[in-house]
């Protein structure tokens, strides 16, 4: 049987045409009772009555689905469907079983099966089964496509597969080749240096120099000579002559954070330069000329900040060409265990410890805390994890007790309590205050509704819901973790 995978653009041709369904059936009778059902909806049809048969016509072509009986002459149907899975063969495979092997059918499901049907059914049963698995196949080559083209966990400096993530990925892939200045906005902590950064080392001025100026660190006196410079004497302690950020950047890009934070004066200054590419140092004298990328950033809105007066509008139609704005990691789907466990490995090796992994009810916890310092929360949390503790994994008695409590709103023992009674909402302490439910409760009612509006089809309910599948997945896996915890 062959190891080679289909590419993606492999599955789409192959998806255009009608379906390949694969029957693998002892019963010649049955099998072409399948086989009739199947082709009166336009599916290409071809049977397999033995094991050895169903693999091989699985190693040498392609299926789009595998319509498999348990119960075959040469051994069982499970064999084919941990081939299947030990391969990741692109099929959906739907079980056929009699009522007493429903025990069996249940261990196929485990297996990666898509769905089982119980003998005997009529045809609608069949053909509507199938339907949900080539929609569900649909969406898989979906997924696979996006991800072949543009799913990608890092990113220059950023760690992050998230959809929020991808969208400022291909920004930055857009925008970076340009020399139109760009603002990026985003939460403290959210990773604005980081994004600076990125669009510096992918645009052709990458091998230029990158400098960062922060406008929120420093008074106005010493923003003017960092970024302009200034001659011998221009002020009290200016002792000799000093090149500014902006002269010093000449070929490469310089971002300028915090720029509300630039007064009016200096705003104009900036503009000027922008205007006619001459850097003007404090104390007069000859100009010198600069040919910079400008990325500039601020923790507010930049609308908000012309608005409030804290951006000159003539400057904010020069630099507002690119807006980009970082999604905090709250907004991030499951980008936040992807980070920790990033961090974790890092500090580990820092510190000489021996942590590999995190612990599921840690992952959980990290998952739903909203995280309000963002990456460098993280960062934090995890260095003192690292600091403060050894062992394999990172368990959730490590982290620190506000990551657990805002999570949860309790410890790990009191939201499996209240999570036997869903429905009811879980009153805060306290006389006379409202009653209010923590919102990992009503996120699983939200999922696990849709879950069953598409009839267990979990990646339809992920389309429906605008979050990934594995989102998905990851969640269900954490609830089951409390329920058996219960």
């Amino acid at each position: 049987m062959t190891d080679a995978l289909p590419t993606a653009s492999e599955i789409k041709a192959a998806v255009q045409m009608s379906p390949s369904i694969l029957v693998v059936e002892d019963s010649e009778a049955t099998a072409a009772l399948y086989e009739e059902y199947l082709r009166s909806a336009d599916y290409r049809v071809k049977v397999a009555g033995t094991v050895a048969l169903a693999l091989g016509l699985l190693g040498s072509e392609r299926f789009d689905a595998v319509v498999l009986d348990l119960n075959l002459p040469d051994g069982n149907g499970l064999s084919v469907l941990k081939e299947i899975r030990r391969q990741s063969l692109p099929v959906e495979t739907l079980v056929v079983t009699a009522t007493g092997t429903l025990a069996v059918a249940v261990e196929a499901m485990r297996e990666g099966a898509f769905d089982f049907i119980v003998k005997p059914f009529a045809r609608d049963r069949l053909l509507v089964t199938m339907r949900n698995a080539m929609e569900r196949r649909r969406l898989r080559v979906a997924v696979d496509t996006y991800e072949s083209e543009f799913g990608r966990n890092r990113y220059f400096g950023f760690v992050g597969a998230s959809l929020a993530m991808q969208r400022v990925y291909r920004i930055i892939d857009s925008a970076a080749p340009s020399q139109a200045p760009i603002y990026v906005s985003g939460e403290s902590g959210s990773g604005k240096e980081v994004c600076a950064d990125a669009i510096h080392r992918r645009s052709p001025r990458a091998a230029g120099p990158f400098v960062a100026v922060s406008c929120a660190a420093l008074p106005r006196e010493s923003i003017e000579s960092e970024l302009f410079g200034h001659r011998k004497g221009a002020f009290n302690g200016a002792g000799e002559d000093k090149k500014g950020a902006l002269v010093r950047a000449n070929g490469g890009t310089i971002f300028i954070e915090e720029i509300g934070d630039m007064d009016g004066g200096l705003q104009s200054k900036l503009l000027r330069f922008m205007e006619t590419g001459i850097v003007e140092p404090m104390g007069g004298g000859p100009g010198e000329a600069s040919d910079v990328r400008i990325v500039c950033s601020s923790t507010r809105d930049a609308r908000q900040e012309l608005k409030a007066g804290r951006l000159r509008e003539d400057l904010f139609f020069r630099l507002h060409v690119i807006p980009i704005q970082l999604p905090p990691v709250r907004e991030r789907e499951d980008d936040a265990v992807l980070l920790a466990r990033h961090v974790l490995q890092r500090f580990a090796k820092d510190e000489g410890k021996s942590f590999r992994d995190i612990a599921s009810d840690a992952e959980y916890a990290l998952r739903t805390y909203s995280w309000p310092g963002n990456v460098r929360e993280i960062e934090n949390v995890m260095r003192s994890v690292v600091v403060l503790h050894d062992g394999e994994s990172v368990r959730l008695e490590m982290l620190p007790r506000h990551v657990v409590d805002s999570t949860r709103g309790a410890s790990v023992p009191s939201i499996v309590k209240q999570n036997a009674a869903p429905s009811e909402p879980s009153p805060v302490a306290g006389e006379g205050k409202p009653k209010i439910r923590p919102l990992w409760i009503s996120e699983r009612e939200i999922i696990e509704s849709a879950i069953a509006a598409c009839d267990g089809n979990i990646p339809r309910a992920a389309a429906f819901l605008e979050i990934s599948p594995s989102t998905i997945y990851r969640k269900k896996q954490a609830w089951e973790a409390i329920d058996r915890g219960a």
